[in-house]
């Protein structure tokens, strides 16, 4: 019999990210850099990016890991520690990184 308790939790992450005044196209190029990397990952669910429709400088990316630990060792990947390095050159303040649980089940999306 399974522990539930024990189990792995999904998490969510929605990271917000603002381009600096005529640096949206290029923050946007980054970011598409890292969805194949990302969405290979063992732990990831999915891996989205969108781009808001009311301003081009502001970014979103959705995200969900099996677990936490998941998500951590995500950030512990070259490729990421190199995309943050520099992500000063475009981004305008901080990014807001808002960790999510879910408490739904999840549902199959309907074709």
């Amino acid at each position: 019999m399974s522990d539930k308790a024990s189990q792995p939790k999904q998490l969510t992450l929605a990271a917000f990210l603002r381009a600096k005044p005529g640096m949206g196209e290029e923050l946007g190029r980054r970011l598409l850099g890292l969805y194949e990397k990302s969405r290979a990952e063992d732990g990831c669910v999915n891996y989205h990016l969108h781009q808001s429709n009311d301003d081009p400088h502001v970014w979103m990316l959705y995200e969900n890991w099996r677990d936490a630990s998941d998500l951590d060792l995500h950030f512990t990947f070259q490729y990421m520690k190199d995309f943050v390095a520099v992500l000063d050159e475009v981004l305008e303040g901080e990014m807001d990184l808002r960790r999510f649980s879910m408490k739904t089940p999840f549902a199959a999306p309907k074709l």
